[in-house]
């Protein structure tokens, strides 16, 4: 990337390309959509004139990478086989819908292994995975899973960066796959990044586990909760328990020259992303 990369979750609705232009109105040089409702089953196909109008309003404005975060309701390690069996279609549609979009990144929670071991969690996390992108040429659309860390939960696949880096180890011999990592997660899980000396030690514990160049995106959202809590809670940047002296080090931090910084941070009012990625913007140049 030429430049950095630093963007929000944007709204599809009144169609995807939309998101595009609410990108650019905000000043973010990339963004992340629900390629349709996040909270169910049915996936429609996409439009090939929507995919077209995205894809000509990206180029346009210079946005880009375009990452889409598949449903919250997919779940590929639970011990329900039904449960698993849906969360298998509905990626599979969420990758084809990527693909059609020309997005670069697809964002996924791999689920909750509750009434299994972590072990079956992670083989049926793996195989799910797997089975969604059969017979889909990722690699050669430029598009690659990304699989993200969690909040800390008990039974949730992906809530240290050993396990993430287990899952990206298991599927990078059948996909492109890397990682997302998210600012409120790492620090509820128990990650330091807040205190300088915190901050290099949990760097390291990604180089070693992880590896920096893996790091695709990182959802940056400031949180409500405390560091170790486990409470995925949202915060706009600079006003949560992180604070903006992280963001800026993580900003300023090299080792992320190609990494894409992207809010999910409330959206409640007009205005709000806009605020977030202007206030990141801000950190990024000071």
């Amino acid at each position: 990337m030429s430049k950095k990369r630093i963007g929000a979750h944007f709204s599809t609705q009144g169609g995807p390309w939309m998101a595009v232009e609410r990108a650019h109105a905000a000043g973010a040089n990339a963004l992340q959509i629900f390629s349709s409702s996040p909270r169910t089953w049915k996936k429609s196909a996409v439009k090939p004139e929507d995919a077209d109008k995205l894809k000509k309003l990206r180029a346009h404005y210079d946005i880009g990478p375009l990452t889409i975060h598949a449903s919250f309701l997919i779940n590929l390690c639970s011990q329900t086989e039904s449960v698993r069996a849906s969360s298998v279609e509905a990626l599979r549609a969420e990758v084809q819908q990527g693909l059609a979009l020309g997005a670069e990144y697809l964002v996924l929670h791999p689920g909750s292994w509750k009434g299994l071991t972590r072990d079956e969690g992670l083989r049926f996390a793996a195989e799910g995975v797997e089975k969604a992108v059969e017979g889909l040429d990722l690699a050669g659309a430029g598009f690659e899973l990304l699989v993200e860390n969690m909040a800390g939960a008990e039974f949730s696949l992906g809530s240290t960066f050993e396990q993430v880096g287990e899952l990206v180890d298991i599927l990078r011999p059948h996909m492109p796959v890397n990682v997302c990592l998210d600012t409120c997660h790492t620090h509820v899980a128990g990650y330091d990044i807040v205190t300088a000396e915190g901050y290099e030690e949990t760097m390291r514990q990604i180089a070693q586990t992880i590896g920096f160049e893996a790091v695709k995106v990182w959802h940056s959202n400031d949180a409500k909760a405390a560091m170790g809590s486990k409470l995925d809670r949202h915060e706009h940047i600079g006003e949560g328990t992180i604070g903006a002296e992280a963001f800026r080090r993580l900003l300023h931090d090299s080792r992320f020259e190609h990494t894409a910084f992207i809010a999910e941070t409330p959206d409640d009012e007009e205005g709000d992303n806009e605020r977030n990625v202007m206030t990141l913007r801000v950190l990024s140049a000071g």
